[in-house]
Formats: C-alpha cells, sequence, structure tokens
C-alpha cells in the first residue's frame, strides 16, 4: 500500500478540498477501509479455500461473469496502477535529470521500460526471491516518511490549518459534499494493495496471517496517510499546496527545511517506488494466473515455469504495459489520470467483496451453528454501502472509460468459455454484458467526437 500515492498526497488532497472536507474524507475512508478489510479477514477465515481472493469472492457469490468482470477489473487496475507509478518514479528522477519532464515523455517511457522488463525477469527467477527485494525496499522507504512527520509536527501551524476550514466565504453543504467526493479516488488509489494478502492468500502457509496482514497494514497505513495529509494543511496554504508539483511533499518538506529536504523524499520516493512496483508486478500477473485455473481466463494464463512463476500471465501483463508506455508517451497522460482509472476499475471487484461477505453471513455460510453473525453482517454492510458510495464519488467520466477496458474483457472471456466448452452467459449476465458494451460505445463516440476528455 506504501507506494508513490503517499509522496503526493499533500497536493492530491488540497487539489479539491480545503482541510474540514479533507477530515471528513479521512473519516469515511477509515471507516468503510476498515470494513473491507475486516470483510478480507472474515473470508480469508470462513472461506480459504477461496485462494484467489478479490475475484474468488466474487465469482463464488455471484456467478462465472461477474466473478471474471471481477478478476478483470483488479487485472485493469494492477497494471494502470502500476504503470501511473512509473510515470511517478520518472518525475521524481526528473528533479535530478531534467531529461525525464513529468514523468511521461519518450525518455521517461523508454526509462520506464527498461526497468518493466528488468522486474520481469526478477519475477521469473521466483516470487520469494522478487518478494525478499520489496521487504528490503519498504523498510528503507520509510524512514524519510517517519522524517517528514516529525518536521511537519514541528512545523506545524493551527491557524494556517483552520483558515478557511470549509471553503471560503459562507458554509455550504453542497460545498462540503463536492469538496469530500473529490476525496474519494485519491484515499482510494493509496489504499489499493489492502487486500494484497487475500489475493496471495494461497501461498500462505497459515491462512489466519492473511487476515492478521490485511487488518495491521490497513491500520498502519492509515494513521500514516492521515498525518501526512493533515498536517501538511497546517504548513502551507491550500491553494499553495494544491498548486505543486508531483511528489508534493518533497516541495512541502523543501518549504520548511530548504532543498536538502526535497532532495530526501526524492530518493525516499524512487525507493518506494523501486519495492512497490516489483510488488504490483507479482500482483498484476498472480490475478490472471488464478482466473486460468478456474477457466474463466484462457488457459495460457495457467502456465508456469520451473520456479514456480506465472510465466504467460507476466509475459501478457508485461507486454501490454509496454503498449501503455508508447500510448502514454504520444498522449502524454498524466500520473493524476492513470491513478484515477487504476481506482475506479478496482471499484467492482472491492464491491462484490464485501456484498460476498453479507451474502454468507445471512445465509450463514462458514459459520457454525451457535456462532453470532450480527457484527459480520454489519461490517458487511458498512463496506458495500461504501464501495458503492465510492462508485458514486468516481465519477461519469471515470467510469465509463473503464468500461471500454471490460468491453476488451469480453473476448478474453468468450476464448476460456470456448477452450472450456462451457455455455458464455446466463440470461442475466447476458444482460450485463450487453450494458457494458453500450457503455463502452457511447464512451468510445463521445471521446470520437469530443465531447468527453480524460
Amino acid at each position: 500500500m506504501i507506494g508513490g500515492g503517499l509522496f503526493n498526497l499533500p497536493s492530491d488532497m488540497a487539489a479539491g478540498a480545503h482541510s474540514g472536507a479533507v477530515l471528513i474524507g479521512w473519516v469515511i475512508t477509515g471507516i468503510g477501509m476498515i470494513a473491507l478489510a475486516l470483510c478480507f479477514q472474515n473470508l480469508a477465515v470462513k472461506k480459504p479455500e477461496l485462494d484467489g481472493g478479490v475475484y474468488s469472492y466474487a465469482r463464488a457469490g455471484f456467478g462465472e461473469y461477474v466473478g471474471f468482470n471481477s478478476a478483470f477489473g483488479y487485472w485493469l487496475s494492477a497494471f494502470l496502477g502500476t504503470i501511473a507509478s512509473f510515470t511517478l518514479l520518472f518525475n521524481s528522477l526528473s528533479y535530478f535529470f531534467p531529461i525525464f519532464g513529468e514523468g511521461n515523455n519518450m525518455a521517461s517511457m523508454i526509462g520506464a521500460s527498461a526497468l518493466l522488463w528488468t522486474y520481469h525477469f526478477l519475477v521469473l527467477r521466483g516470487m520469494k526471491e522478487a518478494t525478499l527485494v520489496n521487504l528490503v525496499t519498504t523498510i528503507a522507504k520509510l524512514i524519510p516518511v517517519v522524517l517528514f512527520i516529525i518536521v511537519m509536527v514541528i512545523a506545524f501551524n493551527m491557524k494556517t490549518f483552520t483558515f478557511e476550514f470549509f471553503g471560503p466565504g459562507e458554509f455550504s453543504w453542497s460545498s462540503l459534499f463536492e469538496q469530500t467526493r473529490s476525496t474519494m479516488l485519491v484515499t482510494l488509489w493509496v489504499f489499493i494493495g489492502v487486500e494484497g494478502a487475500v489475493v496471495l492468500s494461497g501461498r500462505a502457509k497459515n491462512k489466519k496471517d492473511v487476515g492478521r496482514a490485511t487488518v495491521i497494514g490497513l491500520l498502519g497505513t492509515l494513521a500514516i496517510y492521515i498525518m501526512i495529509s493533515m498536517l501538511s494543511l497546517g504548513v502551507m496554504p491550500k491553494e499553495e499546496l494544491a498548486s505543486l508539483k508531483s511528489p508534493s511533499t518533497a516541495y512541502v518538506l523543501e518549504y520548511v527545511v530548504g532543498p536538502w529536504g526535497a532532495i530526501l523524499i526524492n530518493v525516499g520516493l524512487i525507493i518506494s517506488l523501486v519495492g512497490t512496483l516489483l510488488g504490483w508486478t507479482i500482483l498484476a500477473c498472480e490475478i490472471p494466473y488464478v482466473a486460468s485455473k478456474d477457466k474463466l481466463f484462457p488457459k495460457m494464463f495457467n502456465k508456469v515455469n520451473k520456479n514456480e512463476s506465472p510465466s504467460a500471465s507476466l509475459w501478457v501483463t508485461s507486454g501490454i504495459m509496454q503498449i501503455f508506455f508508447v500510448l502514454i508517451a504520444v498522449t502524454s497522460s498524466t500520473y493524476q489520470a492513470l491513478y484515477s482509472m487504476a481506482s475506479t476499475a478496482m471499484l467492482l471487484p472491492y464491491l462484490f467483496s464485501a456484498l460476498y461477505q453479507v451474502k454468507i453471513t445471512v445465509n450463514r455460510d462458514g459459520y457454525n451453528q451457535n456462532e453470532v453473525t450480527r457484527k459480520q453482517l454489519i461490517i458487511g454492510i458498512i463496506a458495500s454501502v461504501y464501495a458503492a458510495w465510492l462508485i458514486y464519488a468516481a465519477g461519469l467520466t471515470y467510469l465509463l472509460s473503464v468500461t471500454t477496458l471490460y468491453f476488451i474483457g469480453l473476448v478474453f472471456y468468450w476464448k476460456a468459455k470456448k477452450e472450456s466448452n462451457e455455455r458464455m452467459f446466463t440470461k442475466y449476465e447476458a444482460m450485463l454484458a450487453l450494458i457494458i458494451v453500450v457503455a463502452a460505445v457511447t464512451t468510445v463516440y463521445l471521446i470520437t467526437t469530443g465531447q468527453m476528455y480524460l
């Protein structure tokens, strides 16, 4: 979870909200994400056989096509988020090497391509070796984060924090609502990865560790995220924060302590992203591999090499990311646009995981006869409402843009069903597919006619 998004939190949050709305946004996110993490913890215990995590919960609860879309959506989010992080990485490197610009020019994409294939061959050598590198970089990146928080506590000014607390002029509920809504994709983006232990649960020696890792990881990162975003609003005015370049934490620290602060944060971010990108490369290839074993992705994704790495899935994922690098260099897509699409693609897997928690609790599926289920039902309902709220908060533009990618997923699903000689859709699944097709066609029309922009 602790990746590139953390280092740009101050400006991303300040871009659309004042201190009061940011605080409310974190309260909503904290409640929603804790509920979602507790769902993952409970499902890992009650349904240990579903070791595909967010994908397998959707499939078990709501059928083959919903399960496929959950897996495909997670895959989309994983590689789109990875591409966004590559963009941020080279944006940070541009502090030392200006040739990389904002991380989305040709020089950046050539560098990103070289790093992508380095990760690719590292993962091919084995999952355990790759995760060891991730552990080392995780420890290293926390040093500048802790230092940043200490400096912000010392420099914090309550007058700066409370100035225009809910926005300029008279208080407005509608303005507060829109400000709070603007924080949702940002907060979701920095928490993507909370399900990581669940996705890799099939490789865990002890299933109970999956739930523990999920909850402990969430609470730790929640505390860090809140301190970074809220303390920054007490150091610099909101308008100045919103206008900072990526990574904004570097320039906040530079504002307080001078140039060495920006150097430290940029170095920390580079280390962070080196580890984060490796972790997401692992996650991005794991979901198609697991879904292929369950015959929802084409058989080719099921192949592993002698090191037990999902080699075919990795080759396809890396190839798609390489194509996106070329497109980014041509279109100059921004880090914010990419992470917004990645966050939106993750909404379906999260929603159906929460709904599955509600379903098994109502049906007492996996529970002992005398076991009290009221608490788990409440948790599932809260997580479901939160996930539905996120879909609304994402906005129509990003929701429509993601449907074009889900439309492409129909080819993968058709291929998988053809290989297993199974019927492609039930009646309600056919209706869902039709909705996706109509939404995708509408999106293409709106973009080509200039009526919608990403």
